[in-house]
């Protein structure tokens, strides 16, 4: 069971178009709809709420909630609010899969989708936070939880306001006797366009891609600091990328430290290596094939050796 987590704001193509795009299975979204604002704010996403939900059902065949964010610059109230919901969420899945097992089902594969693009800074900043505790909190749920963010292929605030400033342009030569009905008809026909654009997508449109995907999903980071021999096994996983096995890198590591390879070595780099994988500080990534395991660096590995290669 895939679930989805939308903040509504004022776009609609990068809340939904990446997940056509990519054709993603998605089994239910929550639309957060903020109540803060003014009227026509309120009702502009409100009415862009309505079309996703109607959207999400006919394109996606998800089973679509929406849920009302009280204040969206209440960001304790946000956090509050996105750390239940989540945690719901990942509950509903693990018994929907239950249920599914008693039927001849199998694992528990759900996961939780957040998307961090829409909605003012306080609710994404919020739901992502929230969703990042988790992440840690809940070891075994780590996979099943994610974060992410879609780049627009264009912002329609900049073109509204070119528009505006060719209508005053158009008023003044009025104003001063210059008037060209031919320009006015002209400008009318595109600002009407441009307008109907607005209500229809918000103000964005489109959605970028990015190495083959849609979605740039936020990696999660450990709040435990990394120890001196956890460094030696990050760098080393930098600097000669996958190794078929634990072993493969324990003998490595031996011979770049000038130190005997023996079975103490060896679990000593197991340790190490489990203290860095998906139980532990997610930095490192293991592959089972046969009765050994492909290791390599996580992505948010991947950024700590990118972020510390000066130190």
């Amino acid at each position: 069971m895939q679930t989805h987590i939308v903040p509504v704001g004022f776009d609609y193509d990068r809340l939904i178009a990446p997940l056509v795009r990519d054709q993603l299975d998605i089994d239910r979204v929550v639309l957060l709809e903020g109540a803060v604002g003014s009227e026509a704010n309120v009702e502009y996403s409100r009415n862009l709420a309505t079309k996703l939900e109607k959207d999400f059902r006919n394109l996606l065949g998800a089973d679509a909630e929406r849920v009302v964010v009280e204040d969206v610059y209440d960001y304790d109230a946000a956090f509050e609010q996105a750390y239940g919901l989540i945690n719901d969420e990942l509950d509903r899945g693990r018994t929907e899969s239950a249920d599914r097992g008693d039927r001849g089902g199998g694992s528990d594969d759900s996961e939780v989708w957040v998307n961090v693009s829409s909605m003012p800074r306080t609710v994404s900043f919020a739901f992502a936070t929230a969703a990042h505790s988790i992440m840690v909190e809940r070891q075994g749920d780590r996979d099943r939880i994610h974060t992410y963010y879609t780049v627009p292929e264009k912002y329609l605030e900049t073109e509204l306001a070119e528009e505006l400033r060719r209508g005053i342009d158009l008023l003044a030569a009025a104003q001063a006797g210059e008037a060209d009905d031919g320009r006015v008809d002209e400008w009318l026909a595109e600002a009407r366009d441009l307008l109907a654009e607005f209500d229809e997508r918000g103000t964005t449109i489109g959605a970028k891609e990015f190495g083959g995907d849609h979605i740039l999903e936020f990696p999660v980071a450990s709040f435990s600091n990394v120890k001196p021999f956890e460094e030696l096994i990050l760098f080393t996983l930098g600097e000669h990328g996958e190794f078929e096995s634990v072993s493969e890198l324990a003998q490595t590591l031996a011979s770049e430290l000038g130190e005997e390879y023996t079975d103490s070595f060896r679990s000593k780099v197991i340790y190490n290596v489990d203290r860095l994988g998906p139980g532990g500080k997610g930095y490192v990534e293991q592959e089972q094939h046969g009765k050994s395991h492909r290791t390599r660096l996580a992505r948010i590995g991947e950024l700590w050796v990118r972020a510390h290669a000066d130190d």
